[in-house]
């Protein structure tokens, strides 16, 4: 249990959260609680839901959460994030900070991230600022477990993204040791690759009066009439003679 705790503190949980003998009555099921990701205008993590009530499925839940991490990963550059089910209907991405991330920040990151890969994902109300029920630990509407779970066998838990049993606190540490943070470098990065294209912009406008491909110098008599009566003007000449 301690190592499992000392993961979450690593990887999770500021500085500041709660003390290791409550945290532990989270894990073990005691008392499911939910934390506070962020401090004093910063997040320490960011996680994604994939609720297969969303998706249309736990299968096609899972199947976007796969999509959105080879994302993270390969055009984004991150390291690998934490996967875990929900004790209920989805599932969850979660991405640690190395250093916390402004909230204004997170959630430009967030934004830009859901429009260009998962417009489906509904976050909560207050975004990345929203309290977590820190896997594992039983889930506070089913009383089953959410926890960790390797990425390779997450689809195993379409039909019902829980456990009926306590995980092992030595495995869920397991699933936690090798993985890295996002460092400042690195969200900055994502940010500027997750922008939307600029719009092209507007061809300037051609003056009212102009002739295309028409240069005055090079007019003949009848190109000029011609144009003055797509006007809509008759024209009139005058001959001047010269004087004697």
């Amino acid at each position: 249990m301690h190592e499992l705790i000392a993961q979450l503190i690593r990887l999770y949980l500021p500085l500041d959260a709660a003390p290791p003998q409550e945290l532990e009555q989270h894990l073990d099921g005691r008392a499911t609680r939910t934390f506070d990701l962020a401090r004093d205008g910063a997040v320490r993590a960011i996680v994604v839901p994939f609720d297969g009530r969303a998706h249309g499925g736990g299968t096609a839940a899972w199947e976007k959460l796969c999509e959105v991490a080879n994302v993270l990963q390969g055009e984004l550059g991150l390291p690998a994030p934490a996967v875990s089910i929900d004790g209920a209907t989805g599932y969850r991405l979660w991405l640690s900070m190395a250093q916390p991330a402004p909230v204004a920040t997170a959630q430009r990151f967030v934004d830009l991230l859901c429009a260009a890969y998962c417009p489906d994902v509904v976050m909560p109300a207050d975004g990345v600022l929203a309290p977590v029920e820190l896997p594992p630990c039983r889930n506070g509407a089913t009383g089953k477990w959410a926890a960790f779970v390797h990425p390779g066998m997450g689809a195993s838990f379409a039909d019902e993204p829980a456990l009926d049993m306590t995980p092992p606190a030595a495995a869920q540490a397991a699933f936690l040791q090798g993985l890295e943070s996002i460092d400042g470098s690195q969200l900055e990065r994502a940010l500027t690759l997750l922008q939307p294209a600029p719009e092209p912009a507007a061809p300037a406008p051609v003056a009212s009066d102009a002739v295309p491909g028409l240069l005055l110098r090079d007019a003949t008599l009848e190109d000029i009439v011609r144009h003055l009566h797509a006007k809509g003007i008759e024209p009139t000449f005058r001959h001047l003679l010269p004087p004697r």
